[in-house]
């Protein structure tokens, strides 16, 4: 899958991405624990959308052992942007303003979080001088 665009993941295949990120490699059985606890998702189906996680090039896979050994072949940061660009479009007609007011009017920032959002906003325009 070198030249073709990598696959956007379904809702289902992005939860499993999350457990892989913050996880790192993992089996199958580490994935469906996680997932069993957070959506009840069963063993056969966290198997069945691995399987074509790694045919759609999502996942890499280690079987050298019993047990294959999973990793996210997408990066987290690469898998945000894209949603977050689709949904920019999709929604807000292009517009990062729109999105942003949206998202601080529809949650409670926390003081930390609102620094780090100035201090993003500072060194943005510092980069566009």
């Amino acid at each position: 899958m070198k030249n073709k665009e990598i696959p956007k993941p379904t809702d289902a295949e992005l939860a499993i991405l999350q457990v892989l990120w913050q996880q790192g490699p993992s089996t199958v059985r580490q994935v469906q624990d996680i997932l069993e606890t957070e959506r009840g998702t069963g063993y056969t189906t966290t198997l069945k959308l691995m399987q074509i996680m790694f045919e759609k090039g999502l996942l890499g896979r280690d079987d050298s052992n019993r047990s294959h050994v999973y990793t996210a072949l997408v990066t987290q940061q690469k898998t945000q942007r894209r949603l977050v660009s689709e949904l920019v479009e999709q929604v807000f007609a292009g517009s990062a303003q729109q999105l942003v007011l949206q998202a601080l009017a529809a949650k409670k920032s926390t003081p930390e979080e609102l620094r780090e959002i100035r201090n993003l906003i500072d060194e943005l325009e510092r980069d566009s001088r």
